[in-house]
């Protein structure tokens, strides 16, 4: 006789799938606003008078806080749990996408995309980690990253494509007021779908000196970098930027070898198949992003 799954395991698998539709719309409004400015930038420029040197930090700002941040905001949610690192994150980015769309003031614009970075970070910190706990059997989880990857490689493309799109259409501040039906949705329905498992606690220990000292590593080594075209890759200036990350990084990995409980612990690099996945990410992730800030999609920016 032929076995029919019961009601209640057909609702959770429902659940689970929905679940991970919220976590796919957050990674794509991060993806998003990664590139969806790029196009309006010249209209941007001309709405608030920026100069070309204060222009790029409209893009730089949110990209040196997002690199910054994901591995406090990881660890953040090992301790007091996905769920809610997820939705305050979310929050956050949708909060920040608010206050951009209303900036009629340069300062008012970079201040929001900075902390617009810092809510994407701090959501995207913790949605592989979920897809995980969620999605227990291999097949399951194989489809499930299949599609979550998908999402965060076609965000960028859609971004180019979408802010085009609005700032044409409509107006430049669109290209951030789009995102809070999708962000209030996500939220409401993250909070209704996703399990929350418990973290380990803050008893645990909170690494609070190493945080300090890697955020503000990455903070400095991304913020060399973005500068470099402008001072020069040889310059004093970016020369003494990445000098003080690379020493403040051997600092950090001093401090967790001392920890008992660091905010890294260093033996996670032992595992083969999740150092070399991550360099396989990182290369994928510097591919995709030299894609999005190309030849191709500054002559679509003059297009504007």
């Amino acid at each position: 006789m032929q076995q029919f799954p019961s009601v209640p395991r057909l609702l959770a698998e429902r659940r689970r799938w929905l679940a991970l539709v919220v976590v796919c719309l957050a990674q794509l409004m991060n993806t998003l606003d990664g590139t969806i400015v790029n196009v309006a930038l010249p209209t941007i420029q001309a709405d608030l008078h920026f100069s070309q040197a204060n222009l790029t930090w409209v893009v730089n700002g949110y990209l040196i806080t997002f690199g910054s941040f994901l591995l406090l905001a990881g660890r953040l949610g090992d301790l007091i749990g996905r769920k809610p690192v997820f939705l305050a994150g979310l929050l956050l980015f949708t909060a920040a996408s608010a206050a951009c769309g209303l900036a009629h003031d340069q300062v008012v614009l970079v201040a929001a995309r900075l902390v617009q970075g810092i809510g994407g970070a701090v959501s995207s910190s913790v949605i592989v980690a979920i897809i995980v706990t969620e999605f227990a059997e291999p097949a399951a989880r194989a489809r499930a990253m299949s599609t979550y990857i998908f999402t965060a490689v076609g965000g960028g493309s859609i971004g180019l494509l979408l802010g085009g799109a609005l700032t044409q259409s409509v107006d430049w501040h669109w290209i951030f007021f789009i995102n809070l039906p999708i962000g209030l949705l996500a939220a409401v329905a993250g909070r209704a779908l996703i399990q929350d498992h418990a973290g380990l606690g803050l008893s645990q220990g909170v690494d609070v000196l190493g945080s300090i000292v890697v955020t503000v590593a990455l903070m400095v080594g991304i913020y060399a970098i973005v500068e470099a075209p402008a001072s020069g890759w040889l310059s004093v200036q970016t020369l003494a930027l990445a000098g003080t990350a690379v020493g403040l990084l051997i600092a950090f990995v001093m401090l967790q070898l001392r920890l008992p409980n660091p905010i890294m612990p260093l033996r996670i690099l032992r595992l083969g198949g999740l150092t070399s996945s991550s360099v396989v990410r990182g290369l994928a992730a510097t591919r995709l992003n030299g894609a999005a800030y190309s030849p191709l999609s500054r002559r679509l920016s003059a297009c504007v």
